[in-house]
C-alpha cells in the first residue's frame, strides 16, 4: 500500500499509477461535473483545485491561430522531404513553442490537433496541403515522426498530446458534411486504415478526430471502427475529439438521427469523448448529454468512460504533477535553432522536376524574376503569424545581389470606371495604420472581423490603379498600390485593408460579370454587387454599379519587358492557399490558372532559358517539356525564399521527392467521390497510365549509383540491403526507396508498393550500405473471403531505386504463406460488401450502429461479382437479406439469370430487412454475379442444399 501524505488525495500523489489516480478522481466528481468535462471547453472544478481545460490546439506545421510563431513548410511539403528525422525535430520545436506560448497565454492548449494523416488520394482535394502523401507507408512514417516530436522523449510525461485527423476516408470538401465515402473492405484495410494504424501503434498518439463525412452510409462520429479497430491497436487510452460542429451535423445536416439527444448519446457510446460544438459555449452540448442521460440513452458508466480518456491525457501532460513535469519550464520560442530548422525544412522540401543543365545557376547570372508568387510568402488556414519572412525575390536579391535581378510581378494593371465617368479611388490612410490580421491570435480565426478603421473607397476623376490577379474559375483579387487588398468588412464597405486574402469566408475575392457595355463587380464573400453610394463604395443587394475595365498594362507585357535581356528567367507560379482549393473548397482542375499560363508563355517566348518554380499546395498538370528546368515546393513557411534561392544557386543540392503522383491531365483522374482506389486504379499503387511525374520523383545536382542488393527472410521479417554511391561532383542527399510487388497475384494487387525508404547525405565518391527490415505483414492483403489479412504464397519482386518508376535494382524472392481457397459459401454465405468487383454500387450502413450493405447508385443498375464461390456437391436454394424496394438477380459466371428475388414497395424503413428465398441449382466453383435493380439494400446472401 502507498502511504499518502496527510490530506493528499490519491489523485494528487505522483507515486500512484495514473489509472488508480484517475479512478480516485472520478469517484470524487459529481455527475454534473463529469458531464461538463465532455465539451471542448471543460470548466474548472474549483472545490478540487482542477483548472479549466480545452481540447484542440492547431499546430500542423507550427503553432497556429495564437499569433506569432515559427512557421514551417506546409504538411505536404514536409511529406516531400521524405525525412523522418527532420520531421521529428520539427515536431519537437513546435511542441516546445506550444509550451513556451502557453506560459504567457493560457489560451494556448497542449492537446494538439495534428498531424493530418488522410491520404492524398485525389489531387483536387481542397485540403491536399494538410496531408503528407498518397501512400500509407510514407504517411505513417512522417506522421509517426511528427507525433514523437510533439510528444517528447520523457517516459511518463508528454510535452504535448497529438490527435490525428481526420478519421476516416476523408478527401473531399464538396458536400463534406453529408457525402458518404464508399469504401470496400480491401480499400479500408489496405489503404485508409493503414496510415492511422501504423501511427497509433508506434505509441505517440493521444487520440483521433473523426471527419465530417460518412463512410459506407454511416457518419464517422458514430463509427463502429473507433471501437473495432482504433482502440484495438493500443493499450493506451485514446481521446476522440469531435470535429467542430460535427455533433450537431448528425441531426441538422445529415439527418441521421431525429433528436440531438439521440445523436449525442450514439456518438458517446461509439467512442467520441469530447464534443467540439457551439464554440466556447458548452451549455448546449452539456444540456444534450444530461437529457440523453435522463432519457435512458446513456448511463453514468458511459460518461465515466469518456471522462477517463480525457483525464488520461491530462495526467500524461503533467497537469496534476506540476513539480514533476519536465516540460513545465520550456521557454524555446523563435530561437536561432528553430529559425535554422525552418530553413533546413524549406530546403529539403524542394523537388527538382526537370533540368537541362541550366541549374544550378552559374555565378554572375543575370536573372529576371517574374510571376504572381515571386514576391509572396503565402500562409494557409493552419499557419501561425510570421515573425520572419522571405519571398523568392527577397532570397534572390540577397543571394545574387539586387543589381543582377530584374522583377515583374505580372499582374494586370487596371482602373475601374463607373457609369458616371469617375474611377474607384483609394483614400490615403493615416500613418501607422499597419495591423496584420491575426497578429493578436484567436482561438477561432474565423471570428476575426475585417477592419473598419480605414476609409472606404470613393470615386474621383483619375482613380487608383489596381493590381488585378485572376486566380482562375472567375475569381480575382484587386490590390491597391500600397499593397493592401480590397476587402469588405461587416459594415459592407469596400476598403483597401487586407494584407492578404484570408479568413474562413474570404472577403478579398471578386468576380467580373459581363453586363450591358461593361461589368458588374460581385463580391464573392457576401454574394452582393459593388455599388457607389454618397458615403462610399460598398456592397448591396440593389443599385449595382456597371464598371468599364480600363487596362493600363497586361501582365505578360511587363514580363516580356524584363525577360528578353536576362540570362535566365525564373517564373514563380502557384496558388494562394485561401483561394480555389482550401478547406471547404475543392479544386475544379489540375491546370495552371490561365493568367499564370499567359505569363509562362510570355517568358518562354522571350527567353528560352526559362525556369519554372511552382509554389503550391498541390500538383498541377503543366507542360514543362520546353522549359530549361522546373521545380516544385509547397508553401515553405518563413524561410521559403531563402531556401529556393540557395537551391537555385547550388548552395544546396535539391533532394525533395514527390509525395504523390502528378497526373498529365484531368482525364487521368477518377471522380472526386470515388474512393475505390483498387477498382478505379488510383494513385501510383494502381494507376496504369503515364504520369506527368511519378510518385517519389525528384532530381539532384549530383548522381548516384545503386548496387549489391541482398535479401533474406528470418523470423517473420524480410532483411534487405543495398549500397548507394555518390558518383557526382557535389555533396547531395539521395532518397533510397524500396518497393515490392506480387509477381503473379490471384487478385488485383498494387503495381508496386513502398515498404521502406531512407534519406542519406553523401559526399562525392562516398558509399553507404543501407539495411531495411520489412515485416512480412507488409506483403499481406485483406482477404474478403475470410475477413482477415492473408499472405499469399509465391514470388514477390523487390525493387530499389530513386522513385516508383526509376528502379535501379531488382530481385525476386519466394515467400511462404497461406494458399487461397474458394469462398465457402455454404458455411458463410456472401456478405454484400465483400465483393471482388463492382459497377454502379455503393456501400451503405446495414444498421445505424454496425454492419454494411450494398445498394445501386442512384439512377444506375448495380453489378457485383464474387469470385470462386464453392457450392460443394450442390445447392438448391438461395436466400437474400434485403430491405427497400427492387430486385436482386443472380447468375453464375456471367451467364443467364438463374434466380431473382423482388421486394415490393412498402412503408418499412431502410433498416427493416427481410429474408427472401428462391430456387437455384449449382455445384462446384463459380463466380457469382448479382444485379441490383432499384433502390433496395442487400446485406447478405446465403445458400443451402
Amino acid at each position: 500500500m502507498t502511504a499518502h501524505p496527510p490530506h493528499t488525495p490519491p489523485f494528487r500523489d505522483p507515486h500512484v499509477p495514473f489509472a488508480k489516480r484517475i479512478d480516485d478522481l472520478l469517484s470524487r466528481l459529481t455527475l454534473d461535473e463529469k458531464t461538463g468535462f465532455l465539451h471542448q471547453f471543460a470548466p474548472a472544478v474549483e472545490r478540487l483545485g482542477i483548472p479549466a481545460f480545452r481540447t484542440g490546439q492547431e499546430a500542423l506545421h507550427g503553432v497556429a491561430w495564437m499569433g506569432p510563431a515559427t512557421v514551417f513548410p506546409q504538411a505536404v511539403g514536409l511529406g516531400a522531404t521524405w525525412n523522418t528525422d527532420l520531421v521529428r525535430r520539427i515536431g519537437e520545436a513546435v511542441s516546445k513553442e506550444v509550451r513556451a506560448m502557453r506560459a504567457r497565454d493560457d489560451r494556448v492548449g497542449l492537446n494538439i490537433w495534428a498531424p493530418t494523416v488522410n491520404l492524398l488520394r485525389h489531387p483536387l482535394w481542397g485540403r491536399n496541403e494538410e496531408g503528407y502523401s498518397e501512400d500509407p507507408k510514407l504517411t505513417s512514417a512522417i506522421a509517426t515522426a511528427y507525433t514523437y516530436g510533439l510528444r517528447g522523449d520523457h517516459p511518463t510525461y508528454w510535452r504535448t498530446a497529438p490527435v490525428l485527423k481526420h478519421w476516416l476516408a476523408h478527401n473531399n470538401e464538396t458536400e463534406r458534411a453529408t457525402s458518404s465515402s464508399s469504401v470496400r473492405p480491401r480499400v479500408l484495410h489496405e489503404y485508409d486504415l493503414r496510415a492511422f494504424r501504423e501511427t497509433v501503434e508506434a505509441g505517440a498518439v493521444a487520440g483521433v478526430m473523426p471527419a465530417y463525412n460518412l463512410v459506407n452510409g454511416r457518419p464517422n462520429h458514430v463509427s463502429p471502427y473507433l471501437r473495432e479497430h482504433l482502440r484495438a491497436w493500443t493499450d493506451e487510452e485514446l481521446l476522440v475529439c469531435s470535429d467542430a460542429g460535427a455533433p450537431s451535423n448528425l441531426v441538422d445536416h445529415e439527418h441521421y438521427f431525429d433528436t440531438h439527444e439521440e445523436a449525442t448519446a450514439a456518438s458517446l457510446r461509439a467512442g467520441v469523448d469530447s464534443f467540439t460544438d457551439h464554440g466556447t459555449d458548452s451549455s448546449q452540448m452539456v444540456g444534450r448529454i444530461r437529457k440523453a442521460y435522463e432519457q435512458g440513452l446513456l448511463t453514468e458508466a458511459d460518461i465515466d468512460t469518456a471522462v477517463r480518456r480525457q483525464l488520461s491525457v491530462r495526467f500524461r501532460l503533467g497537469e496534476f504533477d506540476p513539480h514533476d513535469d519536465p516540460h513545465a519550464d520550456v521557454k524555446d520560442f523563435d530561437t536561432p535553432a528553430h529559425r535554422a530548422l525552418a530553413q533546413e525544412a524549406a530546403e529539403q522540401a524542394i523537388v527538382l522536376l526537370r533540368n537541362d543543365g541550366v541549374l544550378p545557376l552559374a555565378p554572375g547570372t543575370r536573372l529576371a524574376v517574374v510571376g504572381l508568387l515571386a514576391d509572396e510568402c503565402k500562409l494557409d488556414w493552419y499557419s501561425g503569424t510570421l515573425i520572419h519572412r522571405s519571398t523568392p525575390l527577397e532570397g534572390l536579391y540577397e543571394r545574387f545581389g539586387a543589381e543582377r535581378v530584374e522583377f515583374a510581378e505580372g499582374v494586370d494593371r487596371v482602373r475601374l470606371k463607373t457609369s458616371a465617368g469617375t474611377f474607384l479611388h483609394v483614400l490615403a490612410s493615416a500613418a501607422g495604420e499597419d495591423e496584420a490580421r491575426g497578429a493578436e491570435g484567436a482561438l477561432d480565426p474565423a471570428l476575426l472581423a475585417g477592419r473598419t478603421d480605414l476609409p472606404p473607397l470613393t470615386t474621383d476623376a483619375t482613380g487608383t490603379e489596381f493590381a488585378l490577379i485572376d486566380w482562375d474559375e472567375g475569381v480575382l483579387t484587386l490590390r491597391a498600390p500600397d499593397g493592401r487588398y480590397l476587402s469588405v468588412a461587416e459594415d459592407g464597405y469596400l476598403r483597401a485593408s487586407a494584407d492578404q486574402p484570408g479568413g474562413w469566408v474570404v472577403q478579398e475575392t471578386f468576380r467580373l460579370e459581363p453586363h450591358a457595355n461593361g461589368h458588374l463587380l460581385r463580391h464573392i464573400g457576401t454574394g452582393r454587387h459593388v455599388t457607389v453610394a454618397a458615403d462610399g463604395v460598398k456592397v448591396a443587394d440593389e443599385n449595382a454599379e456597371t464598371f468599364e475595365l480600363i487596362i493600363s498594362e497586361r501582365g505578360e507585357d511587363a514580363v516580356t519587358r524584363v525577360t528578353s535581356e536576362a540570362d535566365v528567367v525564373l517564373v514563380v507560379a502557384g496558388n494562394d492557399p485561401h483561394i480555389n482549393g482550401r478547406e471547404t473548397e475543392d479544386r475544379a482542375s489540375l491546370r495552371l490558372p490561365v493568367h499564370q499560363e499567359r505569363l509562362l508563355r510570355a517568358a518562354r517566348a522571350a527567353n528560352p532559358h526559362t525556369v519554372l518554380a511552382l509554389v503550391s499546395a498541390y500538383p498541377y498538370a503543366v507542360d514543362t517539356s520546353d522549359l530549361a528546368a522546373a521545380l516544385w515546393t509547397a508553401h515553405g513557411g518563413q524561410a521559403a525564399g531563402t531556401a529556393l534561392a540557395r537551391v537555385l544557386a547550388g548552395d544546396v543540392s535539391p533532394a525533395g521527392r514527390l509525395p504523390q503522383t502528378w497526373y498529365e491531365n484531368d482525364a487521368d483522374l477518377p471522380g472526386l467521390l470515388d474512393y475505390d482506389v483498387i477498382g478505379s486504379r488510383q494513385t501510383y499503387l494502381y494507376f496504369e497510365g503515364t504520369p506527368l511525374f511519378p510518385f517519389g520523383h525528384g532530381l539532384s545536382y549530383t548522381s548516384f549509383s545503386y548496387g549489391d542488393l541482398t535479401s533474406r527472410v528470418a523470423d517473420g521479417t524480410l532483411h534487405v540491403s543495398f549500397a548507394i554511391t555518390n558518383t557526382g561532383d557535389v555533396t547531395g542527399d539521395e532518397v533510397a526507396q524500396l518497393y515490392t510487388r506480387a509477381v503473379d497475384p490471384a487478385l488485383p494487387r498494387p503495381r508496386r508498393e513502398l515498404v521502406a525508404h531512407r534519406r542519406v547525405t553523401l559526399a562525392p565518391g562516398a558509399r553507404e550500405e543501407l539495411s531495411f527490415e520489412v515485416p512480412l505483414r507488409a506483403f499481406e492483403f485483406w482477404d474478403v473471403t475470410q475477413g482477415r489479412s492473408r499472405l499469399e504464397p509465391g514470388p514477390y519482386e523487390l525493387l530499389a531505386g530513386a522513385s516508383s518508376e526509376d528502379i535501379r535494382l531488382r530481385t525476386t524472392i519466394l515467400l511462404d504463406g497461406e494458399p487461397g481457397t474458394p469462398r465457402p459459401v455454404l458455411q458463410r454465405g456472401l456478405e454484400g460488401a465483400d465483393f471482388d468487383e463492382q459497377s454502379g454500387v455503393e456501400i451503405v450502413d446495414r444498421t445505424r450502429t454496425a454492419g454494411d450493405a450494398v445498394t445501386a447508385a442512384e439512377g444506375r443498375a448495380g453489378e457485383l461479382v464474387y469470385r470462386d464461390c464453392d457450392f460443394g456437391d450442390g445447392v438448391s436454394e438461395v436466400t437474400m437479406t434485403v430491405s427497400g424496394e427492387g430486385a436482386v438477380e443472380l447468375s453464375l459466371d456471367g451467364g443467364t439469370v438463374l434466380a431473382a428475388v423482388r421486394v415490393e414497395e412498402s412503408d418499412s424503413g431502410p433498416y427493416d430487412y427481410t429474408t427472401l428465398g428462391a430456387g437455384i441449382v449449382a455445384e462446384g466453383v463459380h463466380d457469382v454475379h448479382l444485379g441490383l435493380r432499384g433502390p433496395l439494400r442487400l446485406a447478405h446472401v446465403g445458400f443451402s442444399g
